[in-house]
Order: structure tokens, then sequence, then C-alpha cells
């Protein structure tokens, strides 16, 4: 259908088109100024014309409105369809323009907005799902914020399509994002020279294979200080809060991976104080101002001045405690390298060189370490390593959480995994990585609780097409953000069988012997729970290998049943990552 061939080409032709950001405040005040420059207008006359191009704008305004809404996927799409219609000198072939993408109109200027704010108890994943299923466009549904357009798959085709083009290498930047000094972190430094050399030396210095091998000294130390606070709590009664207990071992573990440092459990008291307290306040408050759905980001740039979250204030508030911080421990990092160099210029080469081949060092030894051509910024460190330090905490503790929540209502997993565990390591003997690995039904309980339980349903951060591309058979405009529901994908009856059964023995083959490892981002995306392509998170090794080790280990040491006066909830609660709504508590039993 030809949603505008009824539109007279003089209203379509308007200005109002032809901006990216209209801003019909500065048209009014200057044609109200004309006025008031001419001597030939009464006041009574003047006031009288200067309603009346205020109801002219207004009525237009609210007329291009009411006929762009009418476009399927609604406010956005229907304005980028009339700005090319009135920028084109042809007259509409409708037989050769693109097919239209099917999507909700949602409401008249604002699109789909109030249907990620307005719908209490829903997750935006399962609210795309349900609207895909409604209008046939799981492949591809097209959908307005306000006045950014937006396109989400639920087809892992299709998603394909998206992840590994091109066309969508850079991601939106949010007003808490650039205000968060993310703006030059690796996840949302525009593509580019710098952006690729970024992920080189992530590949190549940070997360390279050997690195994470050599940190497992780390994980070892973190999961065994965690599990000895168990017991310790214990001591007073079976029933466990597990979640502060994640989070900590968390936060150690990314810590001392990206930092050096290192934090007791002890040092995490009732009353939050002490340095891994505060540490642990500041990655939460930016996790929840990076999630905070933002109305700004997609209305004119009049409503900038709304700040109902104050998004702006607490990002300003946070930003200098964390350049502070990171910035600190840089300096305390670089006074102790130059100490070891002495004022050498072969020495520092040379342990410059040595630095490479040393992996047991933190992350910010290997920024420091770095060639000249490599060097990077105090800036670009602190952005890198917050990143770090801010993605990498609170996801493993999130995904460990969902996954022992499932082991309680299904004993008979957990029993089969603590099964699996004794045949592979004796019962007093501490399980290492390469244990780990030898662990199919671990890795495919893990994977399930990706499968069932995604951090980030949808892929966490969108994409944004750098150029006109075609997508699924459809033009996709330049400018247009792009999403992937994952968790559309992962619970999709033409694609898993049974898919809201936690079922891990889905993922192995071959009489239960071997696991078919199905994360990754290549050409198969039924499940890519850390993205596919360029933008893919170079942390997902780091991240699996944590996970296992952790869960392996906690299963060996407590057996994990219901408590019956606090039944085990699976609602979500979506911020940044796909938490559990209301978090675990259980009764966790010594084994030994």
């Amino acid at each position: 259908m030809d949603y505008f061939s009824m539109i007279p080409r003089a209203v379509v032709s308007s200005s109002l088109f032809h901006s990216t950001s209209p801003d019909h405040g500065t048209l009014m005040l200057r044609m109200l100024s004309l006025c008031s420059s001419s001597s030939a207008i009464s006041g009574q006359n003047m006031s009288m014309l200067a309603v009346s191009l205020l109801f002219l704008v207004m009525g237009t305004w609210v007329l291009v409105g009411l006929l762009a809404w009418g476009h399927p996927g609604g406010f956005a799409w229907g304005l980028h369809s009339l700005r090319v219609r009135s920028c084109s000198s042809k007259p509409a072939d409708t037989t050769q323009s693109p097919s239209l993408i099917p999507g909700p109109r949602g409401l008249p200027f604002f699109g789909s907005l109030l249907a990620f704010t307005g719908n209490r108890g829903k997750c935006a994943h399962r609210v795309l799902a349900a609207l895909a299923a409604a209008y046939k466009a799981r492949p591809l549904m097209a959908f307005s914020l306000g006045s950014t357009r937006v396109v989400v798959s639920s087809d892992p085709c299709v998603a394909r399509q998206i992840l590994c083009n091109a066309a969508f290498t850079e991601r939106p930047l949010t007003t808490s994002a650039r205000r968060l000094l993310f703006g030059r972190s690796i996840g949302f430094s525009p593509s580019g020279d710098r952006w690729r050399n970024l992920r080189r030396i992530c590949a190549a210095h940070l997360f390279n294979p050997r690195r994470i091998a050599a940190h497992e000294r780390i994980r070892q130390l973190d999961c065994t200080a965690m599990l000895d606070a168990m017991a310790q709590s214990l001591k007073r009664g079976s029933v466990l809060h597990v979640r502060p207990y994640l989070q900590h071992a968390a936060l150690n573990n990314i810590m001392e991976t990206v930092f050096g440092k290192r934090f007791e459990f002890a040092d995490m008291n009732a009353n939050g104080a002490g340095e891994a307290a505060e540490v642990q306040k500041m990655v939460r408050e930016g996790f929840e101002l990076l999630g905070a759905f933002n109305f700004s980001d997609h209305l004119p740039s009049a409503f900038d001045v709304i700040d109902a979250l104050r998004v702006r204030q607490r990002c300003d508030n946070l930003v200098p405690k964390v350049f502070a911080y990171v910035q600190a421990i840089i300096a305390e990092h670089r006074c102790r390298r130059q100490a070891k160099l002495g004022t050498s210029s072969l020495e520092t080469d040379n342990l410059s060189r040595s630095a490479h081949k040393n992996d047991d060092g933190d992350f910010v030894d290997a920024l420091l370490a770095l060639e000249a051509e490599e060097k990077l910024t105090d800036s670009d460190m602190v952005s890198i390593l917050w990143e770090m330090v801010f993605r990498g905490t609170d996801t493993m503790a999130i995904l460990t959480e969902w996954i022992l929540a499932e082991l309680v209502l299904h004993s008979d997993v957990q029993a089969k995994l603590y099964a699996e565990i004794r045949e592979v390591v004796r019962e007093e003997g501490d399980i290492r990585d390469s244990d780990a690995r030898q662990m199919p039904y671990l890795q495919a309980v893990v994977q399930e609780g990706l499968r069932m339980h995604l951090p980030g349903p949808l892929l966490s951060w969108a994409r944004v097409a750098v150029h006109d591309t075609e997508v699924a058979g459809h033009l996709i405009p330049e400018g247009t953000t792009a999403m992937v529901n994952m968790w559309a994908i992962t619970h999709d009856k033409t694609i898993w069988e049974d898919p809201e059964t936690f079922m891990p023995e889905r993922f192995l083959s071959k009489g239960e012997r071997e696991v078919a490892t199905m994360i990754g981002g290549g050409v198969d995306l039924r499940l890519a729970p850390f993205g596919a392509g360029a933008r893919a998170c170079p942390g997902k090794a780091l991240a699996m290998a944590t996970v296992s080790l952790w869960l392996a280990r906690i299963v060996q040491c407590f057996q994990i049943t219901q408590h019956p006066l606090h039944p085990v909830q699976l609602t979500e609660v979506l911020k940044l990552s796909c938490e559990m709504e209301v978090p675990l508590v259980a009764c966790f039993i010594p084994r030994r």
C-alpha cells in the first residue's frame, strides 16, 4: 500500500521534512521576529498574526505527525518516508519501491516508547517477541522509539545479516554511555583505525588464551575465598542469600585481573564501608545508569531539558570518582614500573618485551608495556579498564545465580552434574580448568543456563547502520538502529525442542560423552549470547572459564535445595543485564 500517495506535494515538500532534527521552535521564533521587525503592523495585528503563525506551525506539525504515524513501524519510519519523497524530484514508483517492514505504529510522535516503560512486569525482550509474533514479523520488525527508527530480528539467519554486516559496525552512543566515558571504550568507540587498534590490543594482550590460562590462579583464589565465606555463614544456619557472595567474588576476580587488587570478604561489612564497597557502589551505579531507558535519547532536542531519572546529573557525579580511582591505580603501576626500569632506555625496551611474554601481570601492566606505536593515553586507558571492570563484574554473578536457581528446581540435573564431578575429580580434590574442560555435562549445563537466561537478551547494545543496506530483502536506511532479540531466538519452538524446559541434555551428543558447543559468533546464531561479528564480546572465553569453574566447585562442595519459606522465583528484571527479580535464597548443605 502506498500510504502517502494522497498527500499534497506542497505538504510533502515542506521544510519540515528536510532536517533530520527539525527545530520548529526556532523556526517559529524567526517568523515572529520578522513580523515584529515590520513597522507597518500594529501591536494588535502583530499579536493576531503571531497566534495565527503559532497555530499554523503546530497544526502543520500535528498533521505531519499523524500522516507519518500511519506508516508501518510508526512515526519515525513514516517521517523518513516523507522526507525521502520530499527530496525526490521524480514521482513515486510504487512498483519498484522496497517492501515495507511490518511492525507496530505505537503512538503519534512517541512511537513504541511506552511499550518499553509502560508494560509493568514485562521485560522489553518479551514485549518485542510478542509483537513480532502478532505482526508475523519474526525475521524483521520495524518500530519507532520517538524519532528513532528501529528494526529487530528474532530469526538466527537474519540476525547474522545484522551482526556480521559491515554496515552495522557502530553502536548508538546514548547520553549515559557518552557521559560515563564509554565513548572512547572498546564497546562504543566509532569503527575506524583507533577502534581496530583497541580490538587488536584486546585480542593480543588482554584476552589471549595464554593470559586466560595464567589467570586461573586468580579464579581459584576468589572461588576458594567465596566458598570459605559461605561455609562460615552456614555455621549460623543452612539458609544462604547467594547474590552478595557471587557479586563479591566476581568483583575480586575482575579487579585482580584488571588492576592487580583484591579485597577480603570481610571488607564487605554490613555498613557498606571500605574500598571494596565503594568500588561495588560505583559499578552498580554505572550499571543502572547505562541500563536506564532515557526518553531524551529518542526525542527532539527540545526534550533534553527533561531528565526525570537524573541520568545526566548522576553520570556527572560518578565520572570524577571513577576517573580519580582508576587514574590513581595507573599512576601507582607506572611508578612501580619506573622503579624497576631505572633510567636506561635499553632496560625500558627489554622490560616492555618481557611484559608481552609474561601473562601473569594484570591488564594495567599489559597496557603500560605496549610498544610506542600502540601506546594509549591515560584517558583511553581509564575508559578501557573501567569498561572491563564494569562489563565483567555483574555478568558472571548474574549468570551463575540463574544456573544455581535452575539446579535447585531440577535436583536430577544437580545430581547428574555432581556425579560427573565425582567421576572426573576425587571428592577431596579441587577442580581445575583442565578438569572442567573434561566435563561435558557441566559445559551443557552452562550452555543451557545461557540459553534460558541470557544476561543480555537483546545483546546488551544495539547497532546503527552507517550507510543504507539490505537485510532480509528490506532496505534499511542509514542511521537506523538494529537489534537482535536473542531471547526470542533461544525460546523459539521452531528452533528448540520444548524451549521453556531446562534440559542440558539437548547439548550432548555421542552417548552424552561429548558436548555440542553452540556458543559462538559464526554461522550458527541459534545461541550467541556474546554477540557475533566485529562487535562480539572479547571476554567470552574468560567469562565461560570463570562461570564453569565456579559452578563446578559450588556443586562439589554443597547440595543445594529449595527452602520452604523462600521458593525459587524465576521472574526477571531487565536493567543492563537480565537479573533475577527475587534474589536466590536456598539451603546449602555441605557435602564434606
